[in-house]
C-alpha cells in the first residue's frame, strides 16, 4: 500500500510539472487555424448579410464588416466561460438568455459609433441572429456537413491537453441503450448495411450480437431497474398503484422515480464504481448522473452538473446549432405526416403537436446534449457510463418500427456510435463499447380504433361502473422534461421558475391519473357510493384496479360484484388473455376458449397463452405474484402477422406479450463472453454486465465491502 501510494504521489507530481511545462506551448493545430478563419469567412459574410437586412444596422465596406466579426469572435472567446460560469448560480435557461442577450450586446458594442448605425439594441438582437445562422451554415461546411461537430471540440482538446488518471490500466465500458430497438430490425439493417458503424463492427468478426428476452412487463422501467439495479420486482408496468399507500406511481415522474429507486437500490448497482448515469430512468447508483430521472433533486444541488449541461449550451454546437435542427425536425414531421394521411399508411395514429415537439426535442437538443455529456464523462476517465438514446423508440411509438422516420432515427444513433468510437481513441483509459435494447416493440392497429372504445370503456360498460383511465404515453415527454427538471433549483428566481414549469409540464402530462386523482376516487370508493376502477394502458398490457381496495380482489370478489366484467373481457375479440387470482389456483390466465392456471401448469380448454410463446406461463406468473399487481391484467390478441393492439395512442407499443417487444437485442465486443444460452430477464443480463466490469478489473472494493457484510455460512 505505501508503494501505491507514493507512485500515486509520483504520478501526481510528474503531470503537474509536465502542464507547467506545456503551458506555454500554443493548444492549437493547423486545423484549428482553418476552422478560425472559416468562422471569421462566415461572420464576416454574416455582418454583410444583417447589413442588408437590418433597418439602421448599415456596415459598408467589406473590412469594416469583418472587423466587426472579428470583435464579436474575441468577445465571444472571452465571455463562454463567464456564461458556463454563470449558468452554475443561474442554471442553463439563465445561461442561455445570457448567450441570446449577450451576443447581441457584443454586436452592439462592436458597431457603436460606427457612421451609419442608429444604435439599435433590438437591431443588434436581429442582426446577432441572422450572424449566428450564417456562421452555423460556414461551420457545418467546415466539417463537411457531418454531426462531428459536437465532439470535435472535445476530440481536439484531448488531444492537446491529455487526462492523467491514477488506474488507466482499468478498462471502462461504455453501455449505449438504443431504446426499444428489437433484434430482428437490428439484424436486418445490420445485413443490409444501413447501420454502417454496428454492421462493421460485427462483420469485423470483433463484435457479436445476440438477442436477450425482457421479461413481462416489457418496458423501460422494469428493464432499466433490472439493468441498472438487478431486480424487476414490484414494477408491474410504467404507471401502477400502490395500494398501501393510495397512491399512483408513474415511472418517469422525478419524484416518483426517486421513490422507485430507494426501495430497490442497495447500493451496489451497475455503475456504483465511479460510474455515469446519462438521460435514464435510474441511476444505477452512479456518483455521478446527468439528466437521470430519479436523481433530479440530486443533479439540482450540483454545481458539477449545472456547469455540463450550460457547457453544452452556451457551446456553438449547443444551443446554436440545435435550434435549426429543431426547427427542421419540426418541418420534416409535418411533411411526413401529412404523407402519411395522402397515402393512407395503415395502422396510424393522429401526430398532433405534443408529438412535433417531442420529436423535435428529441432529435434537435437531447440527441446532441447526451453525446456531448457522454463524451466528456469518457475525456474524464469514468469507469462505467451508461446513456439512453430514446429517439426510436419515441418515433416508433407513432410512426411504426420500420417507418422511414424511424429508421432515420436509428440510423442517426448508429452515427453516434461511431463519433464516440472515435472519443474512445484518446480517453485516457481503454473503453468497450457494448450497446443494447431494453425491450424490443411490437405493431398495430390501437384497440380504440379497432373497437370504437378504449380498454376503460369496455371495463365501465361491463362492470356498469364509473371507470378512469388514460391513453397517453409519456416516456418522450419525461426525457425532455428531465431536462428542464435536473436544471431548476430553488436558490435563484430563474431555478424556481424553471423548476415549476418541469411541475407544470409533469401535471399536463400523467393527467388524469395522478395522487388526487386517486384519492378522490378511492375516497368514493370507500364512501359506499358507486365502485370506480383506475384503468392503465401500457402498450398492449392494460392494467384494471378496483378503486379503494387495499389488496388486490380474487375472481370470487370480482365476480360477486361485477359478474359480466371478467367473462366479458376474456372473449372481447380485442383480448388475448385476462389474468386475474383466484383463491384456489392462484394467478390464472383466462381467455375465450379456455384458462391456463400458471402455478400449476394446468390448462382446462383452449390454452389463452399458446399464441404468446413457451415462456409466457412463467412469465404471466412472476408479474401475477407481486404485491402491485392489478385486480385484472388485460393483454391484447397477437394476430398472424405479429400485430397487437395498444391500449395508448400509439402504433408501435411494449409493456405485455406478443409480437417483438420482448425480444431486445444486445452488441458486444467478443472479449466479453457471454454465456452461451439466451440471457432471459434484465436482472439476469445485470449480472452479466456487472461480471463484465469484474473482469476488467472494476468493482473490487464494492467486492470486498460485499463479502465482508455477507453472513457467516
Amino acid at each position: 500500500m505505501p508503494e501505491d501510494r507514493v507512485a500515486e504521489d509520483k504520478m501526481a507530481k510528474d503531470g503537474a510539472s509536465e502542464q507547467r511545462r506545456r503551458w506555454w506551448r500554443p493548444h492549437f493545430t493547423l486545423g484549428d487555424v482553418g476552422r478560425a478563419a472559416m468562422g471569421l469567412v462566415g461572420g464576416t459574410i454574416g455582418v454583410m448579410v444583417a447589413s442588408w437586412i437590418v433597418p439602421g444596422f448599415s456596415i459598408g465596406e467589406w473590412w469594416r464588416a469583418f472587423s466587426v466579426a472579428l470583435n464579436v469572435a474575441i468577445w465571444g472567446f472571452l465571455l463562454r466561460p463567464v456564461l458556463v460560469r454563470l449558468a452554475v448560480y443561474l442554471g442553463w435557461v439563465g445561461s442561455a438568455l445570457a448567450g441570446i442577450f449577450g451576443q447581441a450586446f457584443i454586436i452592439w458594442l462592436a458597431v457603436l459609433g460606427e457612421t451609419g448605425m442608429d444604435d439599435s439594441l433590438l437591431g443588434a438582437l436581429v442582426a446577432s441572429w441572422i450572424i449566428a445562422t450564417v456562421g452555423l451554415a460556414f461551420a457545418w461546411i467546415a466539417t463537411a456537413g457531418t454531426e462531428d461537430a459536437v465532439t470535435a471540440k472535445m476530440l481536439r482538446r484531448a488531444r492537446r491537453r491529455p487526462v492523467t488518471i491514477p488506474d488507466p490500466d482499468v478498462p471502462g465500458i461504455l453501455f449505449v441503450q438504443m431504446d426499444g430497438v428489437p433484434y430482428p430490425v437490428l439484424e436486418w439493417h445490420v445485413r443490409a448495411g444501413t447501420l454502417p458503424t454496428l454492421s462493421r463492427w460485427i462483420r469485423s468478426g470483433e463484435y457479436r450480437m445476440a438477442e436477450w428476452r425482457p421479461k413481462l412487463p416489457a418496458t423501460t422501467p422494469a428493464s432499466q431497474m433490472g439493468i441498472l439495479h438487478g431486480t424487476i420486482e414490484g414494477i408491474p408496468a410504467f404507471r401502477w398503484v400502490d395500494r398501501a399507500e393510495g397512491k399512483v406511481y408513474v415511472a418517469n415522474k422525478p419524484a416518483d422515480a426517486a421513490l422507485i429507486e430507494e426501495r430497490h437500490s442497495d447500493g451496489l448497482g451497475l455503475l456504483a464504481d465511479d460510474g455515469v448515469s446519462v438521460s435514464n430512468l435510474f441511476t444505477g447508483d452512479a456518483p455521478t448522473a446527468y439528466v437521470t430521472m430519479s436523481a433530479v433533486q440530486r443533479t439540482q444541488e450540483t454545481k458539477e452538473t449545472r456547469a455540463a449541461l450550460a457547457s453544452f449550451l452556451a457551446s456553438p454546437n449547443g444551443l446554436a446549432r440545435s435550434i435549426p435542427l429543431m426547427i427542421g425536425e419540426v418541418v420534416r414531421e409535418i411533411f411526413q405526416s401529412r404523407r402519411a394521411i395522402r397515402r393512407d399508411i395503415q395502422p396510424r395514429v393522429h401526430r398532433g403537436r405534443g408529438f412535433v415537439a417531442e420529436r423535435a426535442a428529441l432529435a434537435g437538443v437531447l440527441r446532441d446534449l447526451n453525446t456531448s455529456l457522454v463524451a466528456d464523462a469518457m475525456l474524464k476517465g469514468r469507469r462505467s457510463i451508461y446513456v439512453d438514446y430514446v429517439d426510436y423508440d419515441g418515433i416508433a411509438h407513432h410512426v411504426g418500427m420500420v417507418r422511414p422516420e424511424a429508421v432515420a432515427a436509428l440510423s442517426a444513433i448508429d452515427a453516434i456510435l461511431g463519433r464516440l468510437e472515435q472519443v474512445a481513441k484518446v480517453a485516457p483509459r481503454q473503453y468497450h463499447l457494448v450497446v443494447l435494447s431494453d425491450h424490443g416493440q411490437s405493431q398495430g392497429a390501437t384497440f380504440a380504433d379497432r373497437y370504437g372504445e378504449d380498454l376503460a370503456s369496455v371495463v365501465s360498460r361491463l362492470a356498469q361502473a364509473s371507470a378512469m383511465g388514460t391513453d397517453r404515453n409519456s416516456e418522450g415527454a419525461g426525457s425532455v422534461q428531465s431536462v428542464l427538471a435536473s436544471s431548476g433549483s430553488e436558490d435563484s428566481v430563474l431555478g424556481r421558475a424553471l423548476a415549476r414549469t418541469s411541475q407544470r409540464m409533469s401535471d399536463m402530462t400523467f393527467a388524469p391519473t395522478d395522487d388526487a386523482h386517486a384519492a378522490e376516487a378511492a375516497g368514493r370508493a370507500d364512501g359506499g357510493e358507486e365502485a370506480e376502477f383506475l384503468v392503465f394502458g401500457s402498450g398492449n398490457l392494460g392494467l384494471v384496479y378496483v378503486a379503494g381496495e387495499d389488496h388486490r380482489l380474487t375472481l370470487q370478489e370480482l365476480t360477486d360484484r361485477f359478474p359480466a366484467l371478467v367473462p366479458g373481457l376474456a372473449t372481447h375479440p380485442g383480448v388475448g388473455f385476462v389474468v386475474v387470482d383466484t383463491a384456489d389456483h392462484g394467478p390464472v390466465a383466462f381467455g375465450a376458449g379456455g384458462e391456463h392456471r400458471v402455478r400449476d401448469g394446468v390448462v382446462v380448454g383452449e390454452d389463452p397463452l399458446a399464441p404468446f410463446g413457451p415462456e409466457a406461463p412463467e412469465f404471466v406468473l412472476r408479474a401475477a405474484s407481486m404485491p402491485e399487481t392489478p385486480d385484472l391484467y388485460v393483454n391484447s390478441f397477437v394476430d398472424e402477422l405479429g400485430e397487437v393492439a395498444a391500449f395508448e395512442g400509439l402504433v408501435g407499443c411494449h409493456g405485455g406479450l406478443g409480437g417483438w417487444q420482448d425480444r431486445a437485442m444486445l452488441v458486444h465486443p467478443i472479449g466479453l463472453p457471454a454465456p452461451e444460452q439466451m440471457i432471459v430477464g434484465a436482472d439476469e443480463l445485470h449480472r452479466v454486465l456487472v461480471g463484465w466490469l469484474e473482469d476488467l478489473g472494476q468493482r473490487t472494493e464494492l467486492r470486498a465491502r460485499t463479502s465482508h457484510s455477507a453472513p457467516p455460512e
